[in-house]
């Protein structure tokens, strides 16, 4: 019986990659580096800030880590002034939410997106305690694939594993779900594509929000 759905932000319940490029860029364009476009930010997003700014770097041809650490730090204070600019919740999925709250299914979220970015975005568009707990990344825990957060989450709410499904958009979704023994469910309407949800163990792909109705266990 599914008792708790654990999502990832970027990319599955918050449109960010048009923030994450803004910002992305801002940063680069004030070190004299050349924006990317940005469509590349699909690919370049979901393991975290600092490995964001290094494949952004990589991308451009310019890494240096005295250039990293002047791009993080800009990225990061911009986009802690106003992490919402430019985001967005994806069609449909409001409601697909609502039913399974209605349901009395727990919803959570855990992002490698920093965890006040995380929590304040979450908090705009979906309001205070909707999502319970929300866990972005900190100092002291393993970024996803680890799947220490998530099995830490559910312990937490005393759910088993095999009553929890996580969902997400990128291969490193579907790693931290397999690893925590969950039930995982990739998204098309993220950042990445069928080929890699399938090649990184998803259970089951869906390209609409209401698709993920069918795989809540009564």
């Amino acid at each position: 019986m599914t008792k708790l759905c654990i999502f990832d932000l970027d990319g599955t319940v918050l449109d960010t990659v048009g923030t994450i490029a803004h910002y992305g860029n801002l940063s680069l364009e004030k070190n004299g580096v050349e924006p990317i476009p940005v469509k590349e930010y699909n690919y370049l997003a979901g393991d975290g800030a600092r490995v964001l700014i290094r494949r952004m770097l990589e991308f451009r041809r310019s890494y240096t880590q005295e250039l990293w650490e002047r791009v993080y730090s800009d990225y990061m204070t911009a986009y802690d002034l106003a992490p919402t600019l430019g985001t967005s919740v994806f069609e449909g999925l409001k409601e697909v939410l609502d039913s399974l709250k209605g349901r009395g299914i727990d919803l959570a979220v855990v992002s490698n997106k920093p965890d006040p970015a995380a929590k304040a975005a979450i908090r705009t568009f979906y309001g205070e305690g909707y999502f319970s707990p929300v866990i972005g990344a900190s100092d002291g825990l393993p970024l996803k694939p680890d799947p220490t957060a998530v099995l830490a989450l559910a312990k937490a709410k005393g759910v088993s594993a095999a009553d929890c499904l996580y969902v997400g958009d990128t291969s490193t979704d579907m790693l931290t779900g397999k690893r925590a023994g969950m039930f995982t469910v990739g998204v098309l309407w993220g950042f990445r594509g069928r080929e890699e949800l399938l090649e990184s163990g998803a259970d089951a792909i869906i390209e609409r929000p209401k698709e993920l109705l069918k795989y809540i266990s009564e």
